[in-house]
């Protein structure tokens, strides 16, 4: 039985098909949750335009997606994570450029 306190999937479920760390995935489910946040706030904001448009007699919450209505940003990242709509990258590697210094 799963404990609701612990996050599912497990961190090494997250982890093991890439080489990155934890910290490294915390940066990521970060990012991916700002996406989440964004996305909700531009769903909200089509609904309170046509709300305010009287386009649609509904409520506003009928007019937002489930997924973004029900669950933690956090959540839904760590989700997409785990099934693949997001994913892990590497960082470019920085160019590094030699410098002559002249005597």
């Amino acid at each position: 039985m799963k404990d609701s306190r612990m996050i599912y999937p497990p961190i090494p479920e997250l982890t093991e098909n890439y080489r990155f760390n934890r910290y490294e995935l915390v940066i990521a489910v970060a990012k991916g949750a700002h996406v989440v946040t964004s996305e909700y706030l531009t769903m909200r904001a089509n609904a309170e335009r046509m709300i305010s448009e009287e386009k649609v007699d509904k409520p506003m919450l009928s007019l937002i997606d489930p997924e973004y209505r029900d669950q933690k940003a956090i959540r839904i990242a760590i989700t997409r994570l785990h099934e693949g709509k997001y994913r892990m990258e590497a960082p470019a590697a920085a160019a590094v450029e030699e410098k002559v210094v002249e005597e």
